[in-house]
C-alpha cells in the first residue's frame, strides 16, 4: 500500500515539474516569435541626396534602376521585383526573364503604371532617375543611390552600406569592401610605381570624348593611382569632346576606352570603337606604342557601375592592363 502511495506522489511531482516547464517555455517562445515580428516590422529612415525616406527593414517587393545596385543585391542573394530590362548588362543576364521580374521601364523612363501595379515597398534610382524622383515617391519610399564621383570610394561605402543597413547584410558588405580595398591598394601601388600617366577617352558613335580626375569613370585616376595625361580636363557627365590630334598631343602612356556603342548593343564587337581611336595619329603615341590601348568593359564602366560586382572588376580590369 505505501508503495502504491509513493508512486502516486511521484506521478504527480513528475506532472506538475512538466506543466513548470511548460510555463517556463511558453514566454521564451512568445519572446523570440515577438523579436521576429519586432524585425520584420521594423522602419529605417534613410537620408539620401535627394530627401529621405521610411524604409521597412528587409522591404519584400523592391524596383532597382541602377544596375550597380542590382549587381549588389545579385550579390548578397537579395531578391527583387522589378528592373528596366533594356540593356541590361550580360551578367545580369537573368534579369531579362519576364516571367520572373516585372519590366518597369528603361533606365530613363520609368513605366510608372507598371511600377504602381507592382505596389513596391522599395525603389532604388540613380542620376539617370533622378528627374523623375518625385513621381516614383508618390508610388512608393525612394532612395537615390547614385555615385558622387567627385568622392568615388566615399560614395561607394556610403551607398553599400546603405545596401546593408537596410536588407540586414551589413557583415556581408563589409567583408565585400574590404576585399575591394585589397585589391584596390595593389592595383595603385602598381600603377603609383610605374610612373605612367593615363588617359581617358568615351567612343560614341564616331566621336570621343575625354574624363580625368573626379569625373565619371576617374577612378582610374583618383582611386587606382594613374597620373592625368592632363588634369585640366573639363568634368562633366558627357565629358570633354576631343579630337585624335588632342590624344596625340597629350601622348598618354596609357589610353583607357570606353565603348559607349558596346554597351547599348550598336557595336559589341567594338570594331567601331577601334575604328574612331586606333588612326594613325593615335598609333603615334606611347599607349599604342607600347600596348597600352586598353578597351575597358563597358558594361561595367558604362551601365554598371558603382555595385559589389562592377566594382572589383573595373579594378581587377586596370590592374591586368599594367605591364
Amino acid at each position: 500500500m505505501l508503495m502504491l502511495i509513493l508512486s502516486a506522489m511521484l506521478v504527480l511531482v513528475l506532472a506538475a515539474c512538466g506543466n513548470n516547464n511548460k510555463t517556463a517555455e511558453t514566454p521564451v517562445k512568445e519572446s523570440e516569435a515577438n523579436a521576429a515580428s519586432s524585425a520584420e516590422s521594423e522602419e529605417l529612415t534613410i537620408k539620401h541626396k535627394l530627401g529621405e525616406a521610411k524604409v521597412k527593414k528587409n522591404p519584400q517587393k523592391v524596383v532597382v534602376f541602377d544596375f550597380g545596385i542590382l549587381d549588389t543585391l545579385d550579390k548578397l542573394g537579395v531578391p527583387v521585383t522589378g528592373v528596366p530590362q533594356a540593356n541590361i548588362p550580360p551578367y545580369l543576364s537573368k534579369y531579362e526573364d519576364k516571367d520572373a521580374y516585372k519590366n518597369v521601364g528603361s533606365l530613363k523612363e520609368p513605366d510608372f503604371e507598371a511600377i504602381n501595379a507592382l505596389d513596391p515597398d522599395l525603389i532604388i534610382i540613380s542620376g539617370r532617375q533622378q528627374d523623375a524622383y518625385e513621381e516614383l515617391n508618390k508610388i512608393a519610399p525612394t532612395v537615390f543611390l547614385g555615385l558622387d564621383t567627385t568622392k568615388f570610394m566615399e560614395s561607394f561605402k556610403e551607398n553599400m552600406n546603405t545596401v546593408g543597413q537596410i536588407f540586414g547584410k551589413e557583415a556581408e558588405i563589409q567583408t565585400e569592401l574590404e576585399a575591394i580595398d585589397k585589391s584596390i591598394a595593389e592595383v595603385h601601388d602598381k600603377a603609383a610605381a610605374s610612373g605612367k600617366k593615363a588617359l581617358i577617352v568615351l567612343s560614341n558613335e564616331g566621336k570621343l570624348s575625354a574624363y580625368g580626375p573626379n569625373s565619371r569613370f576617374g577612378i582610374i585616376h583618383d582611386v587606382l593611382g594613374f597620373a592625368a595625361a592632363d588634369d585640366k580636363i573639363e568634368v562633366s557627365t558627357h565629358g570633354q569632346s576631343v579630337t585624335s590630334e588632342y590624344i596625340a598631343e597629350k601622348n598618354p602612356d596609357y589610353l583607357f576606352v570606353v565603348d559607349r556603342d558596346g554597351a547599348v548593343a550598336t557595336d559589341k564587337d567594338g570594331a567601331a570603337a577601334k575604328k574612331t581611336v586606333e588612326n594613325e595619329l593615335v598609333k603615334n603615341t606611347n599607349a599604342s606604342k607600347d600596348g597600352h590601348i586598353v578597351y575597358l568593359d563597358p558594361n561595367y564602366w558604362y551601365l554598371s557601375g558603382g555595385g559589389l560586382l562592377s566594382v572589383q572588376e573595373m579594378v581587377k580590369e586596370v590592374g591586368e592592363s599594367i605591364q
